[in-house]
């Protein structure tokens, strides 16, 4: 067989939905409860127990159908997905088969080999949550804690156009990113939020028949994704190269073991025996609330970004660290309102970004509102204020809560720019360096970074820069082109 295979991978997202309550029943969905604590006879599957449907879910769920640009059905039908495991109560999982809640959109993202790429998604459905198997509470048995049973779900489904596991990584962050702009979910993976299935082929290159592909299960960060689907490309390219067959199965990705291991043999949709559930009507979302859900969409973030580079003048990849999220996206905005947009990229991406990522703190965190830090860098850009001032002045800004301009006066920091003041500190600082002052009228440039410092501390950091530079130059013979 050839060497030159390629790789096929189409991604399963579940998504777990932003609601209070829990999609058929009224009990609370929360994380980190009590095992056992929120359950109640819908979700246990008691005798007699009869699901009504959470609209808040469902207005959820088209609201990021829409944002991912899909088409959202009138009508949708929930159907009950038949199988045993110790954590579905009720013998089936409701959710929708044949005709799912949406079909087609995609999303756009870095290829991860320096392009982009646009992904198309297949379908979104919604469905109810399975509880949750605990290997590891009680010794040399299986606990299980239903609490998550009947948790509202959305499960996002490719189509199988990822290339490589760099770009299943990308889509994955546009995606999460996309969600989070739409407030449907918190989509934090260590609490299950966001879980992903992997379905992996390898074929020719060029061939557009797919391969026997196998699901790979338990990848519980972005870059287990990346690593597993990296591990399972290579396990079917040396066993086709080895002349052998691809076995059509789910596989546990291992993160300690850094490999995947056989857990079943892939099921068909026509195990799960899926019917219409008899005790759901189908679901309607008529014109008028598909519309009015999409009125209310939030800017995208690939949108923003676009606009952030083309409205601002911004560099790409500005565009792309402020449009990251949606708070910090409106927070630069609200900053650039007040002063300029490249200057106020610069200090939101160095010293806001910086004093948060130090601290783990989100971006309202920050102790300096939009306005002040608005007002601070128009000082700075004025010349009131050198950027080394500045940056002094937005530390006191955070330690009292004062604005910029009272900061200035109060401790006198506001930058020098008259000459015969410079004058004074800059002949100071040559009459106390006169050796180091020499060897730079010599040609030794790196002495000028010295002399400047010391300028700038005898003036407590208040001299013009530029001014003091061309003095020091001038003082010593030194020439300015040198």
């Amino acid at each position: 067989m050839s060497s030159a295979l390629e790789a096929v991978i189409g991604l399963e997202v579940h998504v777990q939905l932003d609601t209070r309550t829990k999609l058929f029943c009224s009990d609370r969905s929360v994380f980190g409860a009590e095992p056992n604590r929120h359950v109640c006879p819908v979700c246990l599957g008691l005798p007699g127990a009869l699901p009504v449907l959470n609209a808040r879910a469902v207005q959820l769920a088209v609201r990021a159908a829409l944002g991912l640009d899909c088409a959202v059905h009138e009508v949708s039908v929930f159907a009950r997905k038949n199988y045993f495991y110790p954590d579905l109560p009720k013998g089936y999982q409701i959710t929708q088969f044949e005709r799912p809640l949406a079909t087609g959109g995609f999303v756009e993202s870095a290829d991860g080999e320096g392009g982009r790429r646009r992904v198309a998604l297949r379908r979104i459905h919604m469905e109810e949550d399975a509880g949750k198997s605990l290997h590891d509470r009680v010794p040399g048995c299986t606990a299980i804690d239903l609490n998550r049973a009947g948790t509202p779900l959305i499960e996002i489904v490719t189509e199988p156009e990822i290339v490589s596991p760099a770009h299943a990584r990308a889509f994955l962050t546009r995606l999460r990113q996309t969600l989070a702009y739409l407030d449907v979910s918190d989509c934090d993976m260590e609490k299950g939020s966001l879980r992903v299935d992997a379905n992996v082929s390898v074929r020719p290159a060029g061939d557009m028949r797919l391969g026997t592909k196998t699901e790979v299960k338990n990848m519980n960060s972005f870059s287990n994704v990346e690593r597993a689907l990296g591990f399972e490309i290579q396990r079917q390219t040396a066993i086709l190269a080895d002349g052998g067959r691809v076995t059509h199965e789910t596989l546990l990705w291992d993160a300690q073991r850094g490999e995947a291991r056989p857990m079943r043999s892939k099921e068909e949709s026509h195990d799960y025996r899926y019917f219409p559930d008899p005790d759901l009507p189908p679901l309607v979302v008529e014109m008028a609330t598909r519309e009015r859900i999409r009125q209310a969409l939030p800017e995208m973030p690939a949108v923003r970004e676009r606009r952030f580079v083309e409205a601002y003048g911004l560099p790409a990849y500005d565009a792309g660290v402020l449009t990251a999220t949606r708070t910090l996206a409106d927070w630069y905005e609200a900053v650039a309102a007040g002063s300029e947009a490249k200057a106020a990229s610069n200090w939101v991406m160095t010293d806001v970004l910086g004093w948060l990522n130090e601290r783990q703190l989100a971006v309202g965190a920050f102790p300096v509102p939009p306005a002040r830090l608005a007002a601070l860098i128009r000082l700075t850009l004025d010349g009131t204020l050198s950027s080394t001032l500045g940056r002094r002045v937005l530390a006191r800004m955070i330690e009292t809560g004062d604005d910029a301009a009272t900061i200035v006066e109060v401790e006198g920091l506001a930058q020098v720019r008259d000459a015969d003041a410079i004058a004074t500190w800059v002949d100071q600082v040559l009459a106390a360096f006169p050796d180091e002052a020499a060897r730079l009228g010599a040609g030794e440039d790196k002495l000028l970074a010295f002399l400047m410092g010391q300028v700038m501390k005898r003036s407590r950091g208040t001299a013009d820069p530029r001014r003091a530079s061309a003095l020091i130059r001038e003082r010593t013979g030194k020439p300015a082109s040198a």
